[in-house]
């Protein structure tokens, strides 16, 4: 493992940091595109594995996020043929965004040391980023558990609608 500098750690109302990452057709997307929506950026280590085929067919399912409009994005280092055949299998209808280097993965803390049954190797965390419609963060979700993890986003957007609402 290397020893790089820690990224820093976005805080609530911070503006998120611009991406431009490909999805499975090699269509290029960015946080700019999505602006005026809330955008989920989850990111996940592997395709078609048990834990992150939950998550992602969770947020296929979600009606509440659905109902706000919500942009969902995956992020992995998977490529694209992988990402395809994942999405197909699954009629995932959100992109799967491709970071085969990492590059953006550190740039957030979502890629680096990680302890699982004591033993500490580096890879892919699985978090989760709210993004408001402005570009801000909202939430973020540094130890994702699968179960329930859709709800507590869905809970997090109206949360933030609220807030906005009566501010």
């Amino acid at each position: 493992m290397t020893d790089l500098p820690k990224p820093h750690r976005l805080q609530p109302g911070e503006p998120f940091p611009e991406f431009a990452l490909p999805d499975a057709g090699g269509n290029l997307h960015t946080l700019g595109q999505y602006e005026g929506k809330y955008v989920v950026l989850y990111v996940y280590p592997k395709d078609d594995t048990p834990g992150c085929t939950r998550e992602a067919c969770d947020f296929r399912d979600h009606q509440l996020l659905r109902q706000h409009g919500a942009a969902i994005l995956g992020v992995s280092r998977d490529d694209a043929a992988s990402h395809q055949k994942f999405a197909e299998k699954y009629s995932l209808p959100f992109p799967l965004l491709s970071d085969p280097h990492a590059e953006f993965l550190r740039a957030i803390g979502s890629y680096g040391p990680k302890t699982l049954y004591g033993k500490t190797t580096e890879g892919v965390k699985r978090q989760t980023f709210l993004i408001d419609p402005s570009g801000r963060l909202v939430k973020s979700w540094l130890a994702v558990k699968v179960d329930g993890h859709a709800d507590a986003v869905a809970t997090a957007i109206e949360k933030d609608l609220k807030a906005k609402e009566q501010a």
